[in-house]
């Protein structure tokens, strides 16, 4: 029998989405512990983190989930899906996607220089939503002239491209919601 040599995918820092003091109000025992749901910043994997003792939280905290000496975060107890948030949690994942790509502009933008065909028929830049083969095309030929430097760019040399940040966001919203065949941008 053949073992997957496949890499865990490890999260280094993560952004609160919602901490709970006293654990889940649904978890019934006295040794409640206090948890955290946070989303990973580079492979955008929601997690449930164990605080230290004595730590609260906010939502959109950056904290250290690596290898390392962590200072707030004990342990990462694992992967949530995303019908596991509290309603808090929800309501606050979006704007963490949109600060995580705001932030990291570039990592996107270079998404759009160099995406390729996925079949004969289908490209990766058709998945995202509001791109159709008319604009796929348009960014095609835009970025072998030029690699786009940011979304203003892409947004300047590509007509009516509905704003790439926010494509961005309902794309990855869409994947953690586990409605997307393909994942383009989730861990």
């Amino acid at each position: 029998m053949e073992t997957s040599t496949k890499p865990t995918v490890r999260e280094e820092q993560a952004i609160v989405l919602d901490y709970l003091p006293h654990g889940y109000p649904f978890e019934h025992g006295a040794m409640k512990t206090a948890i955290v749901q946070a989303i990973g910043i580079n492979h955008l994997t929601i997690l449930e983190l164990i605080p230290k003792k004595g730590i609260h939280l906010q939502p959109y905290h950056e904290v250290y989930i690596g290898e390392g000496k962590r200072d707030e975060i004990h342990h990462i107890k694992g992967r949530i899906p995303i019908d596991k948030l509290t309603s808090t949690a929800k309501s606050e994942l979006v704007h963490a996607v949109e600060e995580i790509v705001g932030k990291h502009e570039d990592r996107f933008v270079q998404f759009f220089n160099k995406a390729q065909p996925l079949t004969m028929r289908m490209h990766q830049l058709e998945l995202l939503p509001g791109l159709g083969k008319k604009h796929m095309w348009e960014i095609i030929m835009a970025r072998k002239a030029k690699p786009f430097e940011n979304f203003e760019d892409l947004k300047s040399r590509v007509k009516l491209l509905p704003d790439p940040k926010q494509t961005v966001v309902k794309r990855i919203i869409s994947e953690l919601e586990g409605k997307e065949k393909y994942q383009i941008f989730t861990g």
